[in-house]
């Protein structure tokens, strides 16, 4: 049976009171978990238990580095489970985050600058810019409900095909919630010579990922994701990589924990995948890490994930009787807890700013690092954004986002949808 009350205990600080512009405190909501989760209890607990003995990883013959090091190496096959990764196939590189992994990979997988990326129109920016100056890209279009257009997918994948090195996609958007299926874009991609690389920042924290597809043709080559969008505090994540591709070659960081032997004149670098992480690791963040899994594993992804798409699905259903505009999929089915809106003639600031001041919910507005995208949905062309560039004051164009994760409520999403009802009648703007 899902415990709501249960789960909400998990987290510090959900309950705090947030002070109103008119100075009155109210019980704070968080609408904002696709831009940062907040930690897990027992994860902040596993910390300090760890604290007193956690010393430098496989630099030392003290007790505390001994145990330091065994918890760190352990950890990776934590996390090859976690995501059902062969340990014999595929490699865990710790990275600070989803944007640091992304970039890093850029660096290690183009070897040319003719080589062909494959993205798409719906990516963050971290799975956008890192490919920008290092080769030759192109985007997969999108639907006009935010969706992938698996025919432009296909169009292109032919196109290029010879030459295409690799397609990254999202597993779901960070703007609609808008879910790609992975292990057929996988398919698509091995069968034109290409591999995949997966930005799983979005998705891991709902619903579980498995580098396995149905064949081999169907796995994934590389997934990388963030701990701060699952429940631990921020400087920890990860890549998961095959191996074969990442021994050869030299790595974009280079220094401390790199290299087996340097001379005047010669480096010989480690070993997978010490030689991708440059300078002292961050411990702490992996003993978090772990306890988010643990936490997943202990609960259950799937039943989760299932809790969250009623919670999505009730938002969305208040919200359509409201005069906004919603954007990305209508099926809850094919998303993650996102909902992004407008209110007509109504800037995303100031319901955004409204809602925190005058309620206390925090949601975000803007574009959320996925500009292109958003001028899509919006209709914007290129010229139109013009304007916004020659005169940087003014407000861009924007959406608001609801993100939920697994600790919000019905009563929250009624308080919400409230608000926003209240923030269109004082502003006279109906159906």
């Amino acid at each position: 049976m899902y415990d709501k009350q249960k789960i909400r205990n998990l987290f510090p600080g959900i309950e705090n009171k947030v002070p109103l512009k008119n100075g009155i405190m109210a019980t704070g909501i968080n609408f904002d978990n696709a831009a940062t989760t907040p930690p897990l209890l027992y994860g902040l607990e596993g910390i300090e238990r760890f604290a007193p003995w956690y010393s430098s990883i496989h630099r030392g013959t003290g007790y505390k580095s001994i145990k330091t090091t065994e918890l760190y190496d352990r950890s990776r096959e934590r996390v090859l489970e976690f995501v059902n990764a062969d340990k014999n196939k595929y490699t865990v590189i710790y990275v600070k985050n989803t944007t640091e992994g992304l970039n890093k990979l850029s660096y290690r997988l183009i070897k040319s600058r003719n080589d062909v990326v494959l993205s798409t129109s719906m990516e963050h920016h971290s799975n956008d810019l890192p490919w920008r100056s290092k080769c030759i890209i192109d985007y997969v279009d999108v639907n006009e409900d935010g969706t992938l257009n698996i025919f432009d997918l296909k169009k292109k994948i032919m196109k290029y095909k010879g030459k295409l090195r690799l397609v990254t996609v999202t597993a779901a958007s960070n703007v609609t919630g808008a879910i790609n299926d992975i292990h057929f874009i996988a398919k698509m991609a091995h069968e034109a010579g290409a591999l995949i690389v997966v930005d799983g920042a979005q998705y891991v924290p709902h619903k579980k990922i498995s580098m396995r597809g149905n064949s081999r043709t169907e796995d994934i080559d590389y997934l990388v994701f963030s701990a701060h969008k699952m429940y631990a505090p921020f400087g920890i994540g990860a890549i998961i990589g095959r191996k074969d591709l990442l021994e050869n070659g030299a790595p974009e960081y280079s220094g401390g924990g790199t290299i087996k032997i340097v001379t005047p004149s010669k480096v010989i670098w480690d070993d997978l995948p010490m030689k991708d992480e440059a300078g002292t690791p961050n411990v702490l963040g992996v003993v978090s890490l772990m306890a988010s899994i643990n936490m997943f594993n202990s609960l259950g992804l799937d039943e989760l994930y299932m809790e969250e798409r009623n919670l999505t699905r009730y938002l969305m259903n208040n919200l359509s009787q409201l005069p906004v505009k919603i954007y990305g999929p209508e099926d809850v089915n094919n998303k993650v807890g996102i909902v992004s809106f407008t209110i007509p003639k109504l800037s995303h600031s100031y319901v955004a700013e409204t809602l925190s001041n005058t309620f206390g919910i925090a949601v975000r507005n803007g574009c959320f690092c996925a500009h292109p995208y958003v001028e899509k949905l919006l209709n914007i062309s290129e010229s139109d954004m013009e304007k916004f560039l020659k005169n940087p004051n003014l407000e861009k164009p924007g959406l608001i986002r609801a993100s939920l994760a697994m600790y919000n409520t019905k009563r929250e999403v009624d308080r919400f949808t409230e608000a926003i009802y209240k923030i269109c009648v004082a502003n006279n703007i109906r159906m």
